[in-house]
């Protein structure tokens, strides 16, 4: 078992809008991204798990060959920067994913 981020270049998060994060787990090459495509390691189930939110919160999980890159968007519990948001740039919230160990 090894984790998402021992195996991507680099796993980042960001907005996408005041009411979405966007995920993104780059690849170094192509045959580690297929191979993670392959393995369905990533689903709307574990990322509502990882994240303690509704399976309706994830909205989608995108591979996007061209990058070897996944996207996954979540909606965000609290909109950016209002009162109890407690990262305005959504710029944390890739550790449960990046952590997330799978079979390799």
């Amino acid at each position: 078992m090894t984790t998402i981020g021992d195996i991507a270049t680099f796993v980042t998060s960001k907005n996408a809008g005041p009411f979405l994060i966007a995920i993104d787990i780059v690849f170094p090459d192509r045959q580690s991204y297929r191979r993670f495509i392959d393995t369905a390691a990533l689903d709307r189930q574990t990322v509502a798990r990882l994240y303690g939110i509704p399976l309706d919160d994830v909205i989608a999980i995108i591979p996007f060959d061209p990058a070897h890159a996944v996207k996954v968007t979540l909606r965000r519990p609290i909109a950016s920067g209002t009162p109890g948001d407690t990262d305005v740039y959504g710029a944390q919230q890739h550790v449960p994913i990046m952590q997330h160990r799978i079979a390799w």
